[in-house]
Order: C-alpha cells, then structure tokens, then sequence
C-alpha cells in the first residue's frame, strides 16, 4: 500500500471517527434541550442546523473517501452515485449558508440599539427556521445536474468534460453545462464567504470597543462585563476564521489545479480533506464554548453518577412507616 493511500486512510479515519460522534452529540443534546425547554434559542437551531449538514458532508464524502483508501472499487449505483452527490453538494453548500448565518445573526445581536438594527433584532430572530429551509431549497435548485449527469464508474463512452468523484463522474456533457456549474457554485461560495467574513470583520471591531469600555472597571467586576453574547461572538469569530482558512487552501488548490495539465491524485485528495475538514473541527469548537451545550451534559453526567448511589441508600436503608 503506497504512502499516499496511507496517509489518505489516516485522515479521513481520523475526520470520520471524530465528525460523526461530536455533530451527532450536538444534535441530540439540542433535541434534548428542545423536548426539555420547549423551545431552543436562535443560534442554538442555527448550531443544529450547522452540526445536521456537517454530519451529513461526513457521511456523503469522508466515508466514501476512507473506504476508497482502503481499496474498495466501484460501490454505487447510478441512483446511489446521483443519491449521494446530490446530498453532499446540498449539505457542504448548507455548510457555507448556515455558517455564513450564524455570522450575521450574532452581528445583529451584539450590534448597538439603532433604528437601522431595530428591525432586523426583531424580525431575524423569529424566522431563523424560515431562514435556514430557504437556503435550503436555493441550494437543492442548485444541483439539478447531480441527479441529470451523475453516474457509476463504467466502460461507456463520455465527454470531455468529466468530474471524477471517487466512485462516481459527473459528465457535463457540453462546455456550456460545466461552465454555468462552475459559475454558479463559484459565485454562491464567495457570496457567503465574503458575507460571513464581513460580518466576523464587524463583530470583532465590536469586540474591540468593548475590551475598551470594560478596560477601566475594576478586576473584580470585569467578569461582568463580558456578557454571554460578546462571548458567543468570540466563538462565532473562531468558527469563521477556520472556515475561511479551509475555504482558502481548498480554492487555492482548485486555482492551482487549472493551470496544470495533469492534476496530482495527493493533490486532489488534500483538496477533498481541506473541504471536508470543517465538519470535524466545528463540532469541537461547538462543544467547547457554547454554554448551553456544555451545561446540559454536565447536568446529565452529574444525574448518571448521582442514580447509583441513590438507589444503593434506597434499598440499604429501611423506610419506617408512620
């Protein structure tokens, strides 16, 4: 087994076993929340949301990658070949939507009260799910092409213009079809990634007068002053910083990939790796700053150890009967 299927094995290994089971606690512990409280915080069902499309770009490429490394051929169908191409474009497309919504949604929270923010603090709120299903459909509107175009690997005849997808190719058929793809999902990427990173670029000057207006308080009352929303931020902030950088190396890679004749196969997979990192690494960051998730699990390890010992003082002790 040659050292680049080694290393390719490693990471996605690494990114499978470590993106399943945080995108999946996110989820149940929100859904805990919500039977619980019966209801959940704006940019908590945005997290969900998030940790929902990060599982599903695991699932539809990580997995598909690992099992490839290992020397697994031709595993899909058409239909399971257009099935999960269709999923993974809609679900790392949502990566970037909902990512790029948890930016601006937390840029309006910590704006200041002004007229022009009035609005928007009133109205985004209360249609966050609304929200996150219409990016939802603009992203499924997107990908007529994965279910016209996609297909298993096989010995007929196709056109020049081919996406090799592990398993599976997309055959644009004609130059204008592969173009107009391109274009669209280039133009929905960096849309997005401008809006999140112009956002981010606001809450940290946010954060900045903040530092400033606190800076002065006594040492004691500084605690105070860092409410939960400027700490949010900060994690909203790191979120898109990691996007970003991935973004950047999977785009520089793209870019470099078009001004050479024959693409490296270690080259294309750092591309998919660099793509699909973000589903592992934004559950890790989830889980270590946001509050809400980090209470709940402590509240029910603490009820997990708590149950034993009082059932042992239960049965141990007799009850007298007065």
């Amino acid at each position: 087994m040659e050292l680049r299927l080694i290393l390719k094995a490693i990471g996605f290994s690494s990114l499978v076993s470590i993106g399943i089971p945080g995108n999946v606690l996110i989820l149940a512990t929100f859904i805990h929340i919500r039977i619980l409280e019966k209801r959940l915080m704006p940019p908590n069902v945005i997290l969900s949301g998030l940790a929902a499309a990060n599982l599903l770009v695991i699932i539809t490429k990580g997995i598909p990658q690992m099992v490839k490394s290992f020397g697994i051929q031709n595993i899909f169908n058409d239909y399971e070949c257009k099935t999960i191409s269709f999923m993974y474009r809609v679900s790392r497309g949502m990566t970037i939507c909902i990512t790029c919504l948890l930016s601006c949604n937390q840029c309006i929270i910590i704006a200041p009260p002004s007229k022009s923010w009035v609005s928007l603090k009133k109205k985004v709120p209360r249609n966050i799910t609304v929200i996150i299903i219409a990016l939802c459909c603009v992203n499924c509107f997107i990908y007529p092409s994965c279910i016209l175009q996609v297909r298993a690997i096989a010995n007929y005849t196709t056109s020049e213009y081919i996406l090799y997808l592990e398993f599976c190719i997309h055959d644009f058929m004609t130059f204008t079809s592969y173009v107009a793809n391109g274009t669209v999902i280039a133009l929905r990427d960096f849309l997005f990634v401008g809006l999140m990173t112009l956002a981010s670029c606001y809450i940290v000057l946010m954060l900045y007068r903040h530092r400033r207006q606190v800076h002065g308080i006594r040492s004691s009352d500084r605690n105070t002053g860092r409410t939960a929303e400027y700490t949010a931020a900060r994690a909203v902030v790191l979120l898109v910083s990691i996007y970003v950088l991935l973004f950047g190396l999977d785009s520089g890679l793209w870019i470099y990939t078009l001004f050479v004749s024959r693409v490296a196969p270690a080259i294309s997979d750092a591309r998919v790796f660099f793509g699909t990192l973000y589903a592992a690494l934004s559950p890790i960051v989830i889980l270590k700053t946001n509050k809400k998730l980090l209470n709940t699990l402590q509240c029910t390890q603490r009820k997990g150890a708590i149950e034993p010992s009082t059932e042992s003082t239960t049965t141990d002790v007799p009850i007298s009967k007065n």
